[in-house]
């Protein structure tokens, strides 16, 4: 961690601004998540930032924008999107770190009413091979953990009762997008991961 409040202010602040170009460049964009635009134009989704080496840390965290985000009503807070760019930058490490994330949300007795969804710069899905870019689905710029309100999916749900083909028609734009593409859209770290002071 930084001992230059300047330095890290900077950091986070970097941190939130490639998020932020994430979700509109591809999440929004390439309408990965057809339910992500409503919250990102009305200014509800609530960017957070652990700057500490230590996993433990960033479960404190968790378990303080849980608590936050359960007492906010959804207009004024819809969703959190929990960024760690100084931890777990291998995926398999961040991948058994989502069963501590998810007992905090348990503990919390917040299931049912909240769910944690993770992204990650390498993330992969089982039966994938590494490189493949469907991948990229779930590939943030930094480790992240998407903070989701149960009533919101069943209003999506609702809304677009075949969520499965959600699933299919990323797939298939990501199959056409191709590597370059996604390079091409300039959704990665400005910083690589673990560097950020």
């Amino acid at each position: 961690m930084s001992a230059d409040p300047t330095a890290a202010d900077a950091a986070t602040a970097t941190v939130v601004a490639d998020t932020r170009r994430w979700l509109e460049r591809a999440v929004i964009g390439l309408n990965l998540c057809p339910f992500a635009k409503a919250p990102h134009a009305k200014g509800q989704i609530h960017y957070a930032v652990c700057d500490s080496d230590d996993a433990a840390d960033w479960l404190a965290q968790l378990r303080t924008e849980l608590q936050a985000l359960a007492a906010l009503n959804a207009t004024e807070r819809e969703t959190t999107l929990l960024m760690a760019p100084r931890l777990l930058p291998d995926f398999l490490d961040f991948n058994d770190f989502l069963a501590e994330a998810d007992a905090v949300l348990a503990e919390l007795d917040l299931q049912g009413m909240l769910q944690i969804a993770p992204f990650h710069p390498r993330f992969q899905f089982v039966g994938t091979d590494e490189d493949d870019i469907t991948n990229a689905t779930n590939r943030a710029p930094y480790p992240t953990l998407h903070l989701i309100r149960e009533a919101s999916i069943d209003r999506a749900v609702a809304a677009f009762p075949e969520a499965e083909a959600i699933y299919e028609a990323n797939m298939a734009t990501l199959e056409r997008l191709g590597d370059e593409g996604w390079v091409a859209l300039g959704v990665g770290a400005s910083a690589p991961q673990g560097s950020v002071p």
